[in-house]
Formats: C-alpha cells, sequence, structure tokens
C-alpha cells in the first residue's frame, strides 16, 4: 500500500460521505415522482410541470388512471424502444443532408476542406452498420461507441439523435426497477403501474429539472456551451526541426457539451462528446468537475434502495441493500487502487521511478487514484465514461473491472437495472436459505416458487450465456482476432471486456480492440473510395455487439417484469419465527456471497485466460509488459 497517497485515501472518504448525504434525499424524491399517492405531489414542481404533462397525457391520448399488467407494460416498453431505435437510425443516416444551420458541419468535413487525409466515411456520411450499432447502444442505455464522436458526428446528431436516448433509455431502466418494487409492495392484483406515465413523471420531474440545473453548473465549472462551428487553430512549434508528421493545423472541438454532458452524467450513459471522453479537458475540466459527475451519477441509483424500503414500509431493508453495494463499492474500489497503485516490476527494473510506473493511458491531471477509482466506479455502475485507458491498467485492476460487470453490475449498478438485478440476488438468497433450512422460502411474507425462481434464473443465465457466447464466437473468428490491439492473454481480454461490456449494457471498452477498422489490400495498405477516402472493413464485431447488448438489455428486463407480476398477484402473510431476516448482517453477508459465487462460478474460466495469467506473467516472469 506504499503507492496509495493520502490525497487518494482524502478523496475516497470525501466520495463516500457525499455518497450517504445524497442518498435519502433522492429516495424521497424518486418517491414521489415514480408513486406521488405515497408520499405526496411534486410541490412547485406540480404547478410548472403540471400542465405539461396532462397536456402529454392528452395528446397521447393515455389515461393516467389506468393500470397496466405486466405483458401490457412489457409491450409498451418494446414499442418505445423499437420507435427510438429506427428514429435515431434513420437521423444518423440522414445527417448529411440535414441544413448546415441544424448539422453544424463536423470535424470530418473540416479536415475534408483542409484536405487533411485519413477520414472515413466521405466526410460527413454515416455509414449503415455504425448508425445501427449506435442506434442500439444508446436505446439499451450501453453507449458503446463504435466511432469518434466529434469526427463522426454533426451538433445535431449529437444532441437530437443521440441525446434522445439519454433521457428515453435511462427512463425505461428506472421504470422497470419501480415495476419490481411494486410487484413486492402490491397485494393481490396484476396492475403494476402505467408505462407511459412512468416514463413522463420520471423525465417531466427527475430528468428536466435536474438536467437543467445541472448543465448551469457544467458552464460554471468551464464545460462549453455553444453551437460554433469548430476551430481551426495554427499549431505552435516548438522545435527547430521542420516536423513530416505533425500537422501545421489543429481542429479544436465546438458544441453544446454542457447541454449534452448534464442528462448523459444523471442518465448513467457515459458516451464522450469527444472520443477522448472524460478525460477531454473540456468534458472534465476540473477536480470540482469530476467530484460533481460522481455525485451526480451516483445520486438516482443510490436513492433507489432507500425508495424501495419506502414503498414496502421496512427502511431497514432497503438501508441494508444500500449497505451490501456500498461496501462492495470499497472492497472493488480499493482493489483496483490497490494493483494499479502497484509499480509494473518489469518497468522498474529499467529504472523508471515506481510512484509513476502506471502513468500510461493516464490523465497526469487526475494521476493514480482517480483513474482508478473513476475506472472502477464506472463498471460497478454502468456510467460507461471513461477519464483513462482501460487497455493500460493493470491485469488485476482489468480482472476487477471485468468482475464488476460479472457480477451483474449490482454494486448501486445500472440505472435501474442495479436495483432490480440486486433484487434477483435477494430472491435467489432467500431461495437458497429456504432450501438449506428445508422449508418453502419466502420473502416479506410473499412465498417464492418455481416460476419466481425461473425468472430470476433466466435472466442470470443470459448475462452468462450472451457474454460467453459471443466472446467464444469473437476467438475463433478473424474479425475478432485480427483486430485486437495485443495477442495472447490480453488479447483475449480485449474481446472478452468488449461483450461483458455489451452484455452488461456497460460502454466502456478496454481501447485496444478495434471496433471498426479500415479496410486494407494485401500489403496491408489502404484501400480507398472514388474520392480518395479510406473505407471500412469487416463490420462482422458492430453487428454482433449490437445483437448481445440487445439481449442483454431486453432477456433482463422482460423477465423482471414477469417477475414483479407474478409478486403482485401474491398475498402476503406475517413473518414468523421461520422467515428468513431480511435485516442484519447474516442478510447482508449471505447476499454478497451469492453475487461473488455466481460471478466467479459463471466467469471464473474466462477470467483466468486472460487478466488472471497476464498478472502471473507480467509479475513471474521477464516478458516486458
Amino acid at each position: 500500500m506504499q503507492y496509495m497517497t493520502g490525497t487518494g485515501w482524502l478523496q475516497l472518504l470525501l466520495f463516500l460521505i457525499g455518497l450517504a448525504l445524497i442518498t435519502k434525499p433522492m429516495g424521497i424524491y424518486l418517491l414521489r415522482v415514480l408513486d406521488p399517492d405515497r408520499d405526496g405531489g411534486m410541490g412547485i414542481l406540480e404547478k410548472i410541470l403540471g400542465p405539461v404533462e396532462r397536456l402529454t397525457y392528452k395528446v397521447a391520448r393515455v389515461n393516467p388512471k389506468h393500470q397496466q399488467n405486466w405483458k401490457q407494460y412489457a409491450i409498451a416498453m418494446l414499442m418505445l424502444g423499437m420507435v427510438t431505435i429506427l428514429l435515431s437510425y434513420g437521423l444518423y443516416r440522414m445527417q448529411d443532408v440535414i441544413p448546415s444551420r441544424l448539422g453544424s458541419q463536423n470535424m470530418a468535413g473540416m479536415m475534408s476542406q483542409a484536405k487533411i487525409d485519413g477520414v472515413p466515411n466521405n466526410a460527413g456520411k454515416v455509414p449503415a452498420f455504425i448508425a445501427f450499432i449506435q442506434a442500439c447502444s444508446f436505446a439499451t442505455n450501453t453507449d458503446w461507441q463504435s466511432y469518434e464522436p466529434e469526427l463522426m458526428f454533426t451538433h445535431f446528431s449529437q444532441i437530437v439523435s443521440t441525446g434522445l436516448h439519454f433521457f428515453f433509455s435511462s427512463a425505461v431502466g428506472i421504470a422497470v426497477a419501480a415495476v419490481l418494487v411494486r410487484g413486492v409492495a402490491r397485494k393481490q392484483t396484476t396492475n403494476i403501474g402505467n408505462f407511459w406515465v412512468d416514463l413522463t413523471r420520471i423525465t417531466l420531474y427527475l430528468f428536466i429539472p435536474i438536467c437543467l440545473v445541472y448543465a448551469l453548473i457544467d458552464i460554471a465549472t468551464g464545460i462549453p456551451m455553444n453551437f460554433n462551428g469548430y476551430t481551426t487553430a495554427n499549431t505552435l512549434d516548438q522545435s527547430a526541426a521542420t516536423s513530416t508528421t505533425q500537422p501545421t493545423q489543429q481542429v479544436i472541438v465546438q458544441g453544446p457539451m454542457a447541454a449534452y454532458c448534464a442528462p448523459k452524467v444523471l442518465g448513467l450513459n457515459g458516451p464522450g462528446f469527444t472520443g477522448a471522453d472524460c478525460a477531454h479537458p473540456f468534458e472534465n475540466p476540473s477536480g470540482l468537475a469530476e467530484f460533481l459527475q460522481l455525485m451526480l451519477f451516483f445520486s438516482i441509483i443510490a436513492g433507489l434502495p432507500y425508495y424501495y424500503g419506502r414503498m414496502i414500509d421496512n427502511t431497514m431493508h432497503g438501508w441494508n441493500i444500500w449497505l451490501i453495494m456500498f461496501f462492495m463499492l470499497i472492497g472493488t474500489l480499493l482493489i483496483t487502487w490497490y494493483f494499479e497503485a502497484q509499480p509494473n516490476p518489469r518497468l522498474t527494473e529499467l529504472g523508471i521511478d515506481p510512484a509513476s510506473a502506471n502513468m500510461e493511458g493516464k490523465e497526469v491531471r487526475f494521476g493514480i487514484y482517480n483513474s482508478a477509482a473513476w475506472a472502477n466506479d464506472v463498471t460497478d455502475t454502468a456510467e460507461g465514461a471513461n477519464n483513462c485507458a482501460h487497455d493500460s491498467l493493470t491485469p488485476m485492476a482489468s480482472f476487477m473491472l471485468l468482475f464488476n460487470m460479472h457480477m451483474g453490475e449490482v454494486i448501486f449498478g445500472g440505472i435501474g437495472s442495479g436495483l432490480y438485478t440486486m433484487l434477483i440476488f435477494v430472491f435467489v438468497s432467500v431461495f437458497l436459505a429456504g432450501l438449506m433450512i428445508g422449508r418453502t422460502p419466502d420473502y416479506l411474507g410473499k412465498k417464492i416458487d418455481g416460476y419466481d425462481v425461473k425468472c430470476c434464473s433466466l435472466l442470470l443465465l443470459m448475462i452468462v450465456i450472451d457474454t460467453v457466447g459471443f466472446t467464444a464466437w469473437g476467438c475463433l473468428a478473424n474479425w475478432g482476432t485480427a483486430n485486437t490491439g495485443n495477442q495472447g492473454p490480453h488479447g483475449f481480454s480485449e474481446i472478452f471486456y468488449a461483450y461483458s461490456s455489451g452484455t452488461a449494457n456497460n460502454g466502456t471498452a478496454m481501447g485496444g480492440f478495434t471496433c471498426s477498422p479500415m479496410a486494407t489490400d494485401a500489403g496491408g495498405n489502404p484501400i480507398k473510395d472514388a474520392d480518395g477516402r479510406p473505407v471500412y472493413g469487416d463490420p462482422t464485431f458492430n453487428w454482433t455487439q449490437a445483437f448481445c447488448m440487445l439481449i442483454g438489455r431486453y432477456f433482463e428486463l422482460i423477465p423482471a417484469l414477469a417477475l414483479a407480476g407474478a409478486l403482485a398477484k401474491k398475498k402476503a402473510a406475517a413473518a414468523t419465527a421461520g422467515s428468513f431476516p431480511v435485516v442484519g448482517p447474516t442478510f447482508c453477508v449471505l447476499v454478497a456471497a451469492v453475487i461473488v459465487i455466481v460471478g466467479a462460478l459463471n466467469f471464473l474460466p474466462g477470467l483466468a485466460m486472460g487478466p488472471l495469467l497476464e498478472h502471473f506473467k507480467m509479475v513471474g516472469s521477464h516478458i516486458l509488459y
């Protein structure tokens, strides 16, 4: 622990205190947004936004008093997903014909005019496979990026075509979590809410007010907010020698980044306005900006367990679930930080300062702690925004990031998905506890039967099948192995990480894997089109990743909704002396153990072939890593 600095410990303490302080206020606010009949209305916001809410229902012909069963709710959810995917796909494909005053020419267009070589896409057109994967990626709240955003997309595509998903995909996750909560709380009914009402209220009362306030804070902390074209600047020659590799002009990105970053962070979306994402000084200009982003993207997912406790009239149980997440967060963060702070023995042998031996791929202004903590936090959750190159992390730090996703992202987790997947593990834990003592398992007075266990099993099994199946395909096919940045265990980890991220709807990437390779001839030279532009090569990875994300999203949402419908129909009996306790250390330890064991048993072989093997090669051999 020699290189785990005091400033790092102080920042960790401040983060944990902030996380604890925002939990209860956000939980109460979520209760008023999602189930206003339980705890009053929205106060002044009701007066301001109430007319907009009622007008929305009137225009959409939605009866806010009408309740849906779980199948009707699922159909409405799938309809929204299909429509938004098709809409954003169409807008991406038409990006090059949208008037420039709306589109604001992207960097590819400027580089084309400047006759700078190496720009794919014919300076503005978005090819079908990238439009499709990005539409699926944003609609599933994965936010995987197979493109350079400032190079590929215009301001219109960034704010409208992508931005609509920042609200809707996040709202869907919260809505499904609320449905499962209602399923536990309600008795002998098939009514679990109205999808269109939940979607409207989450957007109007949760996202819009918070995003407006936070966007103003973004501007105050230095994040740009404009609709200007990109700035072209003459580079500063820092040597007397004439450069043959560096351009004499630099194109500097501009755009409405503050408005983009607010819903991106609140909704755990994560895609960068720039390719550098949160390592870019425009998107993450200071330590204060980074701390506020951490607080914002943890706010809703930290408040959801408290909301759950209030809904079931057992706040202590909600706090126990929160504590499981909290202590697992601390444990995973410390492991990631510890291994990232340890010097690479092969580099220290070469005389490199141990304190800075692991700075490759990191911003100097962030350092070891902020890079490691951020990488861990965005894989414990589904934020998916990078502030360092995950491909450059030490093998055991990479192990921890993968394991965070393999545990189902339940350590606060995705927006909404963190809570409902945690509740799935709670049901599995209660079921196992019942089997061990030889009695019918029950949870909060409701019997856990075979149908409930099948719903839980389907969700957990699909995480494994989706991840491992696509990883195996990628490792056997040339389109997978030919595009890794490294050979051996690290190359395997790059493919494994990509599909783990896709299944978990996380969106982070190791970075060494080339998602959208350029086409080359037999001599390795780039193939160009009639206009002299390089063209893309095999797009198979993008198609497989798109379906990986769709499976990871909807094969979790639908079993969760089915489980909610089954639970809502049950009647609750009073707890007895034989009921499994849902408060206290026994409950917390059992649930945490089930999460870790399920993750370990499912994915340990892949982790052993990737980061674990690479770690032992690094510390036990003389191979330079």
